[in-house]
């Protein structure tokens, strides 16, 4: 079961550089911040994937839960619902993906309120004569009002499940968890020259909540806490043709782990340079006499902005963005592009992103492609689809 374990961990944080490939003294400065459940962190919708892993602050639609649940109130529609599905490592196996179900509904011109189903399937997985199907999932709902013409707010609670062992040992559990989200949407039209554009700023603290465990709580591990802000800007050419430019950026409020490298210069001194010395038992326990894994989910978060090894240059290296483009022809037909950045210490997740989009009064059909510009990304020339339905534009058909 190790080695399940082993796997599971690999597939979970498939998004980081391949230490094998890079250099020792590459290895002792490569210190990502470790999280449970990465697959909360997976972008679920095309249109975002298609631009940068984007969308804190671009215009509202039916995939806003994961962005910025405060952009509902904006909506030009009452409701709508959407599905996505996500491949994942589709050039090594065929059975591991990301599915994602998100609805919303405006309640009077002020008001809305929103659900979304996620579930990563980590597909089958033999071990010994047995075939077990661990996976991950999360129920959330949020609440969102406008609270001035241009400003709006949002909370969101979140259920999250992740069974890696699928019930194979006894001295496993499920590991469950719950969080909210805070999130804050402002809107205005700007003019600039003789065109009224639209300018937007986006907030949102996602995953505020409880550590998860896979072991009774003798061990508790960290969610993805996420603070996303972003920003866009929508120009129109003329009656057809408008062009957004969108960017986001992010920060894990989740603390960083004391590196090995740290546990072996403290340990071993700082002359210590022997890169096949192994000692996780140790190192473990070093840790547990520092206090990380006694560090409560919001004293984290006040804790991870200042507590990189490095002092303040690790601490810009732990913020990652995007930018994208958006062009958009009578608002039926949509290019997009984005370009993701991570840096090579804290991730390495570095691609571009290519999308398009058609739109029409009953549905929308998105689709995302991936290009990785760093040794390994887990959506590498992956495409992916998101299929949404504007319930106006269904009522409107039924009622003919």
């Amino acid at each position: 079961m190790k080695k399940l374990f082993i796997l599971s961990a690999l597939l979970l944080s498939a998004t980081s550089t391949i230490f094998a490939q890079k250099g020792s003294s590459d290895v002792q400065m490569f210190n990502p911040v470790m999280t449970a459940v990465t697959s909360l962190s997976i972008a679920p919708d095309s249109r975002a994937g298609a631009m940068g892993d984007v969308g804190a602050a671009t215009d509202p639609d039916v995939n806003s839960q994961y962005w910025n649940p405060a952009k509902y109130p904006f909506a030009i529609s009452p409701a709508g619902f959407s599905l996505a599905y996500t491949p994942w490592l589709r050039q090594l196996v065929s059975d591991i993906d990301l599915a994602n179900l998100v609805g919303y509904y405006r309640i009077g011109d002020y008001q809305a309120i929103s659900g979304s189903l996620t579930y990563f399937s980590l597909g089958d997985v033999y071990v010994d004569d047995y075939v077990i199907r661990p996976y991950e999932m999360a129920v959330d709902f949020a609440y969102s009002r406008m609270l001035s013409e241009t400003f709006s707010a949002a909370v969101g609670l979140r259920y999250i499940l992740s069974d890696l062992n699928y019930k194979f040992e006894d001295d496993t559990e499920v590991g469950q968890a719950f969080a909210a989200d805070i999130a804050f949407f402002y809107s205005n039209y700007v003019m600039m020259g003789r065109r009224e554009c639209m300018l937007n700023f986006g907030l949102n603290a996602s995953n505020i909540g409880s550590k998860i465990s896979f072991d009774g709580g003798n061990t508790n591990q960290f969610i993805p806490t996420n603070l996303r802000l972003g920003t866009s800007l929508m120009i129109p050419i003329d009656e057809y043709n408008t062009f957004t430019l969108s960017a986001d950026v992010n920060k894990l409020m989740v603390p960083t782990k004391p590196s090995y490298r740290q546990y072996l210069d403290e340990t071993k001194g700082e002359d210590y340079e022997d890169d096949s010395y192994s000692d996780a038992s140790g190192y473990q326990s070093w840790l547990d006499e520092r206090g990380y894994n006694d560090v409560s989910p919001i004293a984290g978060i006040f804790q991870s902005f200042a507590d990189a090894p490095g002092g303040f240059r690790e601490e810009l290296q732990e913020i990652y963005w995007g930018v994208g483009v958006e062009y958009s022809y009578n608002n039926q037909f949509f290019l997009r592009g984005g370009y993701h950045y991570e840096n090579e210490y804290k991730g390495n997740r570095k691609y571009f992103t290519l999308g398009t989009g058609f739109k029409m009064s009953v549905f929308s059909l998105d689709a995302a492609y991936l290009i990785s510009t760093a040794q390994s990304n887990p959506l590498d020339q992956t495409l992916r689809f998101t299929l949404a339905f504007d319930m106006d534009g269904i009522r409107e058909i039924l009622g003919r």
